[in-house]
Protein backbone atom coordinates (compact mmCIF):
# COMPACT_ATOMS: atom_id res chain seq x y z
CA UNK A 1 0.00 0.00 0.00
CA UNK A 2 1.09 3.84 -0.48
CA UNK A 3 -0.11 6.37 1.79
CA UNK A 4 0.94 10.02 0.04
CA UNK A 5 0.83 12.22 2.42
CA UNK A 6 -1.79 10.15 4.52
CA UNK A 7 -4.33 11.77 2.05
CA UNK A 8 -4.41 8.82 -0.45
CA UNK A 9 -4.53 4.71 -0.49
CA UNK A 10 -3.17 2.72 -3.09
CA UNK A 11 -4.69 -0.70 -2.32
CA UNK A 12 -6.22 -3.55 -4.23
CA UNK A 13 -5.33 -1.58 -7.22
CA UNK A 14 -7.31 0.87 -6.13
CA UNK A 15 -6.34 4.57 -5.87
CA UNK A 16 -9.06 6.26 -3.27
CA UNK A 17 -8.89 9.84 -2.15
CA UNK A 18 -9.49 10.17 1.79
CA UNK A 19 -11.61 12.42 2.60
CA UNK A 20 -9.48 15.48 3.49
CA UNK A 21 -7.51 15.09 0.40
CA UNK A 22 -7.31 18.49 -1.42
CA UNK A 23 -9.95 17.06 -4.78
CA UNK A 24 -12.05 16.46 -1.91
CA UNK A 25 -12.63 19.11 0.40
CA UNK A 26 -13.33 21.04 -3.06
CA UNK A 27 -16.09 18.85 -3.92
CA UNK A 28 -17.61 19.20 -0.50
CA UNK A 29 -17.73 22.79 -1.63
CA UNK A 30 -20.02 21.94 -4.30
CA UNK A 31 -21.91 19.05 -3.32
CA UNK A 32 -23.28 17.38 0.01
CA UNK A 33 -24.09 14.05 -0.12
CA UNK A 34 -26.86 13.31 2.46
CA UNK A 35 -27.02 9.70 4.53
CA UNK A 36 -23.43 9.30 5.63
CA UNK A 37 -22.41 9.09 1.90
CA UNK A 38 -19.62 11.36 2.45
CA UNK A 39 -16.30 8.98 2.67
CA UNK A 40 -15.43 5.36 1.93
CA UNK A 41 -16.74 3.26 4.53
CA UNK A 42 -14.50 0.23 5.65
CA UNK A 43 -16.64 -2.33 4.72
CA UNK A 44 -16.09 -1.26 1.19
CA UNK A 45 -12.44 -3.31 1.54
CA UNK A 46 -13.76 -6.55 2.70
CA UNK A 47 -15.78 -6.91 -0.39
CA UNK A 48 -12.30 -6.08 -2.29
CA UNK A 49 -10.47 -8.97 -0.34
CA UNK A 50 -13.15 -11.44 -0.70
CA UNK A 51 -12.95 -10.58 -4.97
CA UNK A 52 -8.80 -11.18 -4.45
CA UNK A 53 -9.93 -14.68 -3.83
CA UNK A 54 -12.79 -14.89 -6.32
CA UNK A 55 -12.90 -14.82 -9.97
CA UNK A 56 -15.63 -12.52 -11.73
CA UNK A 57 -15.45 -13.82 -15.71
CA UNK A 58 -14.91 -10.80 -18.02
CA UNK A 59 -17.63 -8.58 -18.47
CA UNK A 60 -19.90 -9.69 -15.43
CA UNK A 61 -22.73 -7.30 -14.74
CA UNK A 62 -22.55 -6.00 -11.63
CA UNK A 63 -24.74 -3.23 -9.68
CA UNK A 64 -23.56 -1.70 -6.73
CA UNK A 65 -26.44 -0.91 -4.26
CA UNK A 66 -26.22 2.23 -1.89
CA UNK A 67 -23.27 2.95 -3.62
CA UNK A 68 -21.80 5.90 -2.06
CA UNK A 69 -18.45 6.43 -3.70
CA UNK A 70 -18.76 3.21 -5.33
CA UNK A 71 -15.09 1.60 -4.64
CA UNK A 72 -15.87 -2.16 -4.46
CA UNK A 73 -17.87 -1.40 -7.99
CA UNK A 74 -14.68 0.33 -9.31
CA UNK A 75 -12.63 -2.77 -8.28
CA UNK A 76 -14.63 -5.02 -9.94
CA UNK A 77 -14.74 -2.78 -13.26
CA UNK A 78 -11.04 -2.21 -13.01
CA UNK A 79 -9.97 -5.99 -12.38
CA UNK A 80 -12.24 -8.16 -13.84
CA UNK A 81 -13.31 -5.62 -16.73
CA UNK A 82 -17.15 -5.83 -15.34
CA UNK A 83 -19.87 -3.72 -16.75
CA UNK A 84 -20.62 -1.90 -13.10
CA UNK A 85 -23.48 0.40 -12.58
CA UNK A 86 -23.62 2.21 -8.76
CA UNK A 87 -26.81 3.05 -7.78
CA UNK A 88 -27.88 5.41 -4.80
CA UNK A 89 -30.67 7.37 -4.07
CA UNK A 90 -28.59 10.39 -2.85
CA UNK A 91 -27.33 11.71 -6.61
CA UNK A 92 -24.71 13.95 -4.36
CA UNK A 93 -22.52 11.32 -4.03
CA UNK A 94 -22.02 10.66 -7.86
CA UNK A 95 -19.53 13.04 -8.33
CA UNK A 96 -17.28 11.42 -5.71
CA UNK A 97 -17.48 7.92 -7.34
CA UNK A 98 -17.41 9.81 -10.74
CA UNK A 99 -13.59 11.13 -9.73
CA UNK A 100 -12.92 7.90 -8.53
CA UNK A 101 -13.74 6.04 -11.56
CA UNK A 102 -11.75 8.56 -13.11
CA UNK A 103 -8.26 8.59 -11.55
CA UNK A 104 -8.91 4.13 -11.60
CA UNK A 105 -9.52 4.40 -15.31
CA UNK A 106 -12.40 2.83 -15.30
CA UNK A 107 -16.32 3.36 -17.08
CA UNK A 108 -19.16 3.22 -14.23
CA UNK A 109 -22.10 4.20 -14.91
CA UNK A 110 -24.65 5.70 -12.06
CA UNK A 111 -28.35 5.16 -11.17
CA UNK A 112 -30.08 7.69 -8.58
CA UNK A 113 -32.44 5.14 -7.36
CA UNK A 114 -32.86 3.56 -3.48
CA UNK A 115 -33.87 0.06 -2.71
CA UNK A 116 -37.05 0.07 -3.12
CA UNK A 117 -36.70 2.25 -6.46
CA UNK A 118 -34.86 -1.13 -7.94
CA UNK A 119 -37.27 -2.78 -9.88
CA UNK A 120 -37.07 -5.87 -12.19
CA UNK A 121 -36.27 -3.74 -15.10
CA UNK A 122 -33.26 -2.62 -13.60
CA UNK A 123 -32.42 -5.80 -12.47
CA UNK A 124 -33.07 -8.23 -15.03
CA UNK A 125 -29.51 -8.10 -16.67
CA UNK A 126 -27.52 -8.62 -13.74
CA UNK A 127 -25.40 -10.81 -12.90
CA UNK A 128 -24.26 -9.55 -9.28
CA UNK A 129 -25.74 -7.68 -6.72
CA UNK A 130 -23.04 -5.91 -3.88
CA UNK A 131 -23.35 -3.45 -1.27
CA UNK A 132 -21.10 -2.45 1.46
CA UNK A 133 -22.11 -0.70 5.05
CA UNK A 134 -26.03 -0.38 3.46
CA UNK A 135 -27.66 -1.63 6.65
CA UNK A 136 -27.30 0.70 9.29
CA UNK A 137 -30.63 1.23 10.53
CA UNK A 138 -33.61 -1.14 10.93
CA UNK A 139 -35.90 0.64 8.83
CA UNK A 140 -33.04 -0.53 6.38
CA UNK A 141 -33.53 -4.73 6.94
CA UNK A 142 -37.06 -5.09 5.15
CA UNK A 143 -36.20 -2.84 1.83
CA UNK A 144 -33.00 -4.34 1.13
CA UNK A 145 -34.70 -8.41 2.35
CA UNK A 146 -37.15 -7.20 -0.60
CA UNK A 147 -34.42 -5.82 -2.88
CA UNK A 148 -32.08 -9.25 -2.82
CA UNK A 149 -35.65 -11.23 -3.22
CA UNK A 150 -36.35 -9.21 -6.24
CA UNK A 151 -33.10 -9.64 -7.52
CA UNK A 152 -32.59 -13.27 -7.44
CA UNK A 153 -35.82 -13.59 -8.58
CA UNK A 154 -34.53 -11.64 -12.18
CA UNK A 155 -31.63 -14.10 -11.90
CA UNK A 156 -28.71 -12.30 -10.25
CA UNK A 157 -26.44 -15.15 -9.90
CA UNK A 158 -24.41 -13.63 -6.86
CA UNK A 159 -25.51 -11.77 -3.86
CA UNK A 160 -22.84 -9.91 -1.47
CA UNK A 161 -23.50 -7.24 1.50
CA UNK A 162 -20.67 -6.46 4.09
CA UNK A 163 -20.85 -4.70 6.97
CA UNK A 164 -19.03 -3.94 10.20
CA UNK A 165 -21.81 -5.98 12.31
CA UNK A 166 -24.18 -3.98 13.30
CA UNK A 167 -27.54 -5.51 14.55
CA UNK A 168 -29.83 -4.49 11.58
CA UNK A 169 -27.42 -6.03 9.31
CA UNK A 170 -27.10 -9.28 11.52
CA UNK A 171 -31.10 -8.88 11.11
CA UNK A 172 -30.79 -8.86 7.81
CA UNK A 173 -28.79 -11.89 6.97
CA UNK A 174 -30.84 -13.77 9.48
CA UNK A 175 -33.87 -13.25 7.69
CA UNK A 176 -32.18 -14.06 4.26
CA UNK A 177 -30.61 -17.22 5.65
CA UNK A 178 -34.42 -18.78 6.49
CA UNK A 179 -36.28 -17.55 3.11
CA UNK A 180 -32.77 -18.00 0.38
CA UNK A 181 -30.37 -19.94 1.73
CA UNK A 182 -27.69 -17.51 2.20
CA UNK A 183 -24.47 -17.71 4.85
CA UNK A 184 -22.83 -15.23 6.57
CA UNK A 185 -18.83 -14.95 6.78
CA UNK A 186 -16.71 -12.93 9.43
CA UNK A 187 -13.78 -12.10 7.92
CA UNK A 188 -10.23 -9.36 9.13
CA UNK A 189 -8.38 -7.37 7.14
CA UNK A 190 -5.26 -6.02 7.89
CA UNK A 191 -4.67 -3.33 4.84
CA UNK A 192 -4.89 -0.51 4.27
CA UNK A 193 -5.82 -1.20 7.99
CA UNK A 194 -7.44 -3.20 10.81
CA UNK A 195 -10.82 -3.98 10.56
CA UNK A 196 -13.25 -6.59 11.68
CA UNK A 197 -16.42 -7.01 9.62
CA UNK A 198 -19.01 -10.15 8.12
CA UNK A 199 -20.15 -10.76 4.38
CA UNK A 200 -23.57 -11.94 3.85
CA UNK A 201 -23.30 -14.12 0.34
CA UNK A 202 -26.26 -15.72 -1.49
CA UNK A 203 -24.71 -17.65 -4.47
CA UNK A 204 -21.46 -18.96 -6.25
CA UNK A 205 -18.92 -17.63 -8.67
CA UNK A 206 -17.91 -18.97 -11.24
CA UNK A 207 -21.67 -19.23 -13.19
Amino acid sequence: MTDNGKNEIYEYGVHVYRARHEKIRALKRLHSPRCHGFRVWPSSWLLMDFFERTILPKGTRVIEVGCGWGLSGIYCAKKFEATVTGADKDPEVFPYLLLHAEINRTPITTLNKGFDELTCNYLKDIDVLIGSDICFWDSMVRPLETLVGRALDMGVKLVLISDPGRLPFDKLGENLSKNMSGEMRSRSLHHPYSFEGKIFKIGTVPF
